[in-house]
């Protein structure tokens, strides 16, 4: 069975038609579907201060979707820790743990915009730090015990639903995030496959005692759309797809690597370059075939702030001639 992922990051761009209501609709009404239909996760993701309006507060949304939801999984990825309160923070992952009854996961980053730190009166140059003090006090608020913390006892209640705390990763695509990953015993989830990585990651469980730690690891391509005449589709949705792609390239600092970089700069080279697919079912369920049963299909249905209709078409044919396919 493959894995089935819809994200939403809800950018809408000035030449995209729809508008953000539209965007904001439609994306509640696609995780009930996806939720509806076996998909197996909602991921959102996280950036501050966007021109075309990039999802901001992902932990508001995915308690939204928590409600419009009954079964599918709530991943926020990445989750951009140094840039809240952890206590606070920690006190919001529980209620949501709660409110979706352990259906949360969260993947911890250290973000990489040094705007982003500078809106929100966090120092750049202590990103490190900030990381280490965020995930130490989550976790040992999650402990409902309480603590010390900046002069202050501190207690979060309630306790989390899921135990001993939701469902957390670290993100990262340095050796500094694997060893951070395997320091605090907590599983990783570099945004790109790397073995070298991974057995970085894995050598400092070992060496550290952390038992039950893992990788976990995407796959690609990072964005799939379903169509009958790709062709089509790629004449439709390419300005949306080349407008994600170039947002992402252009924020990349030298250290970032991301399964999801591209360098294509039309969208006649971001099709050759295959991160971003236009499938047909039949090349679907054959892909699904070829990558086994942790094949992961990852859509995009609003991606670049492509009009509603245009994911949804995408997202109805997965569900009606891919998955039955898979079971």
């Amino acid at each position: 069975m493959a894995i089935s992922v819809i994200r939403f990051d809800l950018r809408a761009p000035a030449f995209s038609p729809a508008s953000r209501r539209e965007l904001f609709d439609a994306a509640l009404e696609m995780a009930a579907f996806a939720d509806a239909r076996g998909f197996t996760l909602a991921t959102l993701s996280e950036h501050h201060g966007v021109e075309d309006g990039y999802l901001p507060s992902p932990v508001v949304l995915a308690g939204v979707l928590a409600g419009a939801t009954r079964r599918l999984g709530l991943n926020i990825s990445a989750l951009l820790v140094p840039l809240y309160d952890p206590v606070k923070l920690a006190e919001d992952l529980t209620v949501l743990d709660w409110a979706s009854r352990g259906r949360l996961m969260i993947v911890a980053g250290l973000g990489y915009r040094p705007e982003e730190y500078a809106a929100l009166g966090r120092d750049f140059r202590r990103r490190g730090k900030l990381f280490d003090e965020c995930l130490e006090v989550m976790l040992r608020a999650w402990h409902g015990e309480t603590f010390e913390y900046r002069g202050a006892s501190v207690r979060v209640t309630p306790e989390p639903f899921t135990k001993p705390h939701p469902r957390l990763f670290v993100g990262g695509s340095t050796p500094a995030a694997a060893k951070r990953a395997a320091r605090f015993g907590l599983p990783f989830a570099p945004p790109l496959h790397d073995l070298a990585l991974a057995a970085l990651y894995e050598s400092e469980c070992k060496r550290l005692g952390v038992a039950g730690g893992f990788v976990l690891s995407p796959g690609e391509p990072a964005t799939t759309f379903v169509a009958r005449d790709p062709d089509a589709a790629w004449e439709a949705l390419g300005p949306y797809l080349l407008h994600d792609a170039t947002s992402y390239a252009a924020w990349q600092r030298p250290e970032q690597r991301s399964y999801q970089h591209s360098r294509a700069t039309t969208v006649e080279a971001l099709r050759a370059e295959g991160k971003y697919r236009v499938l047909t079912p039949d090349a679907c369920v054959a892909l699904a075939k070829e990558q086994g049963p942790l094949a992961t299909f990852v859509h995009a249905p609003l991606c670049g702030g492509a009009p509603p209709a245009l994911g949804f078409e995408s997202l109805r044919l997965y569900a009606d001639e891919v998955l039955p396919r898979l079971g």
